[in-house]
């Protein structure tokens, strides 16, 4: 009898471990067919933000608001413990592409693989411009509408600092938790680094006793051309009126003294009124840059082309290309042949006027001509400015 009842157990013990096994192996191959099977229910671009404080509990609700509905909680649970990611997801926002499955959500939420934008920073834009452009930017949190010049150097730590020239143009990767301010932090803190590295390695004798001058004259070879072989040639030119005295003359300097005051033309009175930034009444650099110059233009001004050029007029054929000159009378020809060539567009159609681009156009060195030697028979345009749009990538 104690026999049989000792069988009778075993067989009964063996039983319902089989069943544990059974049990456990349906559980297992249920939570790995919903692990791996494509989450449902997904409108296209959908997406899922995690803010700093989310629970998994909370994130899970999220997931379920933006119709994910695969899958019990617990077993939600119990992979995000198998994965890693319980107590471990990452702030941002994820993107539910497609085809993708719980256990990858899980993943990418654990190591923060969040979707990221681009704002692109374009070469000879104002502080003006760039502001525009964060404003509109693709989810990028906005702290920095409500203030003013002064207010936002402040706020990104650098009180009493002039705005303008201080931000790289480059294309930054931000998430959707990103501000406009640490945008403009990075931008600030990549142009104080290569600037730096400009100044460290520019040619010996240049006219800068700063690198915030060499950054001044950066921003007006920025937008005086924008071919990329004329850069050093510009900046030359600017190198050797400094060293002989002679004013710079450069009328994108006036267009950024105008403000808002200009409307696309630069007057006679334009000319004459004075101010800090008319670099035709006044010698030396303006007091600040007058736009963001890019690598390019840092690296030119740190390493001018050696010539005689005193002068550069834009060849009016549309190349957007300059004729360089060394003497006044040379520059008045070239002045002419740029005339002939507007004169002959303005013939042939409602063709766009090239405006001019350069220096002296109406003023000799002082040794050769007085201030008002010459008319002034067209003024120079800042650079076209690229679309602004900051394109979202995934």
């Amino acid at each position: 009898m104690k026999k049989r009842g000792c069988r009778s157990a075993l067989t009964t013990a063996f039983l319902l471990l089989a069943c544990i096994v059974l049990a456990m192996g349906a559980l297992w191959q249920r939570q790995k067919s919903f692990a791996d099977a494509p989450i449902t229910g997904l409108k296209p671009d959908a997406s899922v933000v995690v803010d700093p404080g989310d629970s998994f509990r909370k994130v899970l609700g999220k997931l379920r608001g933006i119709g994910v509905g695969g899958g019990h909680d617990i077993e939600w649970q119990a992979l995000a413990r198998l994965t890693g990611a319980a107590g471990k997801v990452q702030v941002g926002e994820y993107a539910l592409r497609p085809g993708i499955t719980p256990r990858q959500l899980l993943i990418d939420m654990r190591d923060g693989k969040v979707v990221s934008y681009r704002f692109t920073l374009v070469e000879g834009w104002t502080i003006r411009d760039l502001r525009r452009a964060l404003a509109k930017a693709t989810h990028l949190k906005q702290e920095t509408a409500g203030l003013d010049d002064a207010a936002l150097m402040k706020a990104l730590g650098h009180a009493g600092q002039h705005p303008e020239g201080r931000f790289l143009p480059d294309t930054y990767q931000y998430n959707r938790t990103d501000s406009d301010l640490g945008v403009l932090k990075r931008a600030y803190a990549a142009m104080e680094k290569v600037l730096e590295t400009t100044w460290q390695g520019r040619d010996a004798e240049l006219p800068f006793k700063t690198p915030y001058e060499l950054l001044t004259m950066a921003s007006i070879v920025e937008k005086e051309t924008g071919i990329p072989d004329e850069r050093a040639q510009i900046a030359g030119v600017f190198d050797r009126r400094l060293k002989l005295g002679m004013r710079l003359e450069t009328d994108p300097t006036i267009i950024y003294g105008l403000g808002d005051a200009y409307q696309g033309n630069i007057t006679w009175a334009h000319l004459r009124t004075d101010g800090p930034y008319n670099t035709r009444t006044r010698a030396g650099l303006p007091p600040t840059p007058i736009a963001m110059p890019g690598r390019a233009a840092l690296n030119a001004t740190a390493h001018p082309a050696p010539g005689d050029a005193l002068f550069f007029v834009a060849m009016g054929d549309g190349s957007g290309r300059s004729r360089f000159a060394a003497t006044y009378a040379e520059h008045q020809r070239n002045v002419a042949a740029y005339l002939a060539n507007r004169r002959a567009d303005a013939a042939r159609a409602d063709a766009s006027a090239e405006p001019v681009r350069g220096t002296a156009t109406d003023a000799a060195p002082p040794a050769t001509a007085p201030a008002d030697a010459a008319p002034v028979p067209a003024l120079p345009a800042e650079k076209p400015l690229p679309s602004a749009t900051p394109a979202p990538s995934r």
